[in-house]
């Protein structure tokens, strides 16, 4: 495929390490040069050596520098494909890109679960209504962020809170500052598989009872589901803001996103 109109335009992506590295290299074989925004240095060894691609590591503080940013290095599109639970950055590169009038195209994977009798969505992360949580061990997944909060609640609920968290400094530090107790403390990375194997394992050493994780679409998702599916186990899946949905073009296929700013930008 040849791509002579749009050799070397820039694009700039913020990502984590699951779409990101497939956007960009896709966006680097039709020759654009990729900017990658990740949070940790870890993250940018996800992507390949590329003289057209720069990593950038680190978060954004506000709109301003958004705005900065697209106008130094002439960032002809960009593709939000964060976390659909990053309303934050979300919201600041909307309101960024919109007062510029920078293209903004928004890439989230649909989730797929089926819903069975132990698959349940909710709206929050204190929304386990309507079961007896005493002596009920649940698993939080969630990230770190407000870990803290939501373990306290459940806590009050007299249930048993357990934790696993990616080993990143921040992650850890918040889990270990946390009220969970330092043993029922995983430190772990999300198996790239379906079979889901050491997530399995934990559940199985800890007796788990509910899991509580967010409906990101993501393989931690789905090897939650994976998991429970089968299982005496329940998953409450904490269904995704609507702040992402004012979008003007949004894609859940990477051909599609490719293909739109190929045609374009």
């Amino acid at each position: 495929m040849q791509n002579q109109g749009n050799c070397y335009k820039n694009v700039w992506i913020l990502s984590g390490t699951s779409d990101g590295p497939v956007i960009a290299n896709r966006l680097l074989e039709l020759n654009y040069s990729v900017f990658a925004s990740v949070l940790t240095y870890k993250a940018g060894q996800a992507y390949i050596e590329n003289p057209k691609l720069h990593i950038i590591t680190g978060k954004l503080n506000n709109k301003d520098e958004i705005i900065n940013f697209i106008k130094i290095n002439k960032i002809k599109c960009v593709v939000d494909a964060t976390h659909p639970f990053a309303a934050i950055i979300s919201k600041n590169l909307n309101n960024a890109c919109k007062e510029i009038n920078t293209p903004l195209l928004l890439f989230e994977r649909k989730s797929l679960i089926n819903i069975t009798n132990n698959f349940f969505y909710i709206d929050d992360l204190k929304n386990i209504n309507n079961i007896d949580l005493e002596n009920k061990n649940i698993l939080l997944a969630i990230g770190s962020r407000f870990l803290n909060d939501t373990a306290k609640y459940y806590m009050n609920c007299k249930a048993n809170v357990f934790t696993r968290v990616l080993p990143t400094s921040e992650s850890i530090t918040k889990a270990f500052g946390s009220c969970i107790k330092n043993s029922n403390i995983a430190i772990l990375e999300p198996s790239k598989s379906e079979q889901g194997i050491l997530e399995k394992k934990l559940c199985d050493f800890w007796e788990i009872d509910y899991v509580l994780c967010r409906e990101s679409g993501s393989y931690s998702q789905k090897n939650w589901e994976s998991i429970i599916s089968g299982s005496e186990m329940k998953l409450f899946l904490v269904k995704r803001p609507k702040l992402k949905n004012d979008y003007s073009y949004s894609f859940n296929q990477y051909e599609n996103l490719i293909d739109h700013i190929f045609r374009k930008y």
